[in-house]
């Protein structure tokens, strides 16, 4: 700091003065300065020591839309209270402002605050480190420790998702299918056989005819419905993207009143987060019904998430999405070709792509010639600054027979999955 220096460089000048001169009085404001500088720097250095600070992130997931809320405890456990300490968080969630300045901290005193952040993107973010700073009260000296007992904690902000409640095939598209020998731990409406009770069976699954013929509990065991799994495919095809600019990360206030209401879910206006928020809410929704979903989606790796159940399952496929990125490099068309051979018959394989290139269709034809049935979802690039729509292609996937979904930027995604491209198909 420049202070300091030119208070050093002082105290060097009367020094060499009170030694040149032997005057006293030169010698008494050398005296004084040294005190300065001495009690100055250690005041500076005791600022940042003997402080505990404590950071709760409650939970330690989130959703975008919704609230990322952390608590923090600054606790001042010398003797000698802080003029002013400055909290420096080095976070990289948007939005999340956790630093500031505590002025004072008293001897023995507790500092808290809540910070309530608007999940905006989705991803994994790094929470901390923190680092303390204080100085002296003449500002001559600052001092700074990072709270090594803090380790960096990460913090996941899953996708959006929207109820899609009217998002269906028409009757008799997905019901039904091969029945599937597969045992499950799942209570379904086909028994497979009994055993005998192991601990943790929940009482419904006790088949009491048995239990009171052989003396003994005797359980339950079940297979899967014979109902066709879905299979979400998610097209991370880094040529297929669009994206225009996004500026309320910038506009964004920085605090917002306690009686102010969060505001309304507002998707980045990108191609990728859009098919993202559209295959979680599908997920969801799918699941819901007790439907096994699974997902499959090529970027920088091969993402597949094999068909299940139950909302574990829903907490795999937002984990994933949360941190995908559109890195592919694969066309669509060699993604169905490949694993499109892997599925059943009967199988609900639900396409979620932005491409305007038509050469897919030719092998999601080939899997539903084998029984697969297919469903597209089609993000239209030309809403988000791309210069080729894929409007044409959801009227060649509508006459096909395939239902299809159109989605633009800014659609309400709940109604934009409501309507099915075919019923605004005329025939000519």
């Amino acid at each position: 700091m420049k202070r300091n220096r030119i208070v050093l460089l002082l105290w060097i000048v009367v020094a060499v003065g009170a030694i040149a001169t032997g005057r006293e009085l030169l010698y008494n404001l050398w005296y004084l300065l040294t005190a300065l500088l001495v009690v100055s720097f250690g005041w500076a250095w005791s600022g940042v020591r003997w402080v505990q600070v404590e950071r709760y992130a409650r939970p330690s997931r989130s959703q975008v839309g919704k609230l990322a809320e952390e608590r923090f405890v600054v606790h001042n456990k010398g003797l000698v209270p802080k003029l002013w300490l400055e909290v420096r968080d080095a976070s990289n969630m948007p939005q999340h402002y956790v630093s500031r300045v505590i002025s004072p901290l008293g001897a023995r005193k507790v500092h808290t605050w809540t910070v309530k952040t608007h999940c905006q993107q989705r991803g994994r973010f790094r929470l901390g480190p923190l680092t303390l700073t204080s100085g002296d009260p003449f500002g001559m000296f600052k001092t700074s420790r990072q709270v090594d007992e803090l380790r960096e904690n990460t913090f996941i902000v899953y996708p959006a998702t929207v109820d899609v409640p009217a998002f269906a095939p028409p009757i008799g598209f997905l019901p039904g299918g091969d029945t599937m020998r597969r045992r499950t731990h799942y209570v379904t409406t086909n028994v497979a056989g009994v055993r005998d009770y192991a601990p943790g069976d929940s009482f419904n699954r006790i088949h009491w005819p048995s239990t009171a013929r052989t003396g003994r509990l005797i359980s339950k065991e079940f297979e899967l419905d014979p109902t066709a799994d879905v299979w979400l495919f998610l097209d991370l095809d880094r040529t297929a993207q669009a994206e225009l600019v996004w500026a309320r990360l910038a506009t964004q206030r920085e605090t917002r009143l306690p009686w102010e209401s969060v505001p309304d879910l507002t998707l980045v206006p990108s191609t990728v987060e859009y098919g993202v928020t559209i295959t979680a809410s599908l997920a969801k929704h799918f699941l819901a019904r007790d439907r096994a979903v699974g997902f499959i989606a090529y970027s920088h790796n091969r993402e597949v998430i094999p068909a299940d159940r139950g909302e574990r399952q829903l907490t795999k496929i937002l984990e994933t999405l949360a941190v995908i990125r559109a890195e592919g490099r694969i066309p669509l068309a060699e993604i169905i070709a490949a694993e499109g051979s892997h599925l059943g018959r009967n199988t609900t394989a639900v396409i979620v792509t932005a491409t305007h290139q038509s050469f897919w269709i030719a092998s999601i034809r080939d899997v539903t010639r084998r029984g697969v049935k297919a469903i597209a979802v089609l993000v239209d690039p030309s809403t988000f600054g791309h210069p080729r729509s894929n409007e044409a292609l959801a009227t060649d996937l509508a006459i096909s027979g395939i239902p299809t979904y159109l989605v633009r930027e800014g659609d309400d995604l709940a109604q934009a999955l409501a309507r099915p491209f075919a019923q605004s198909v005329v025939p000519v």
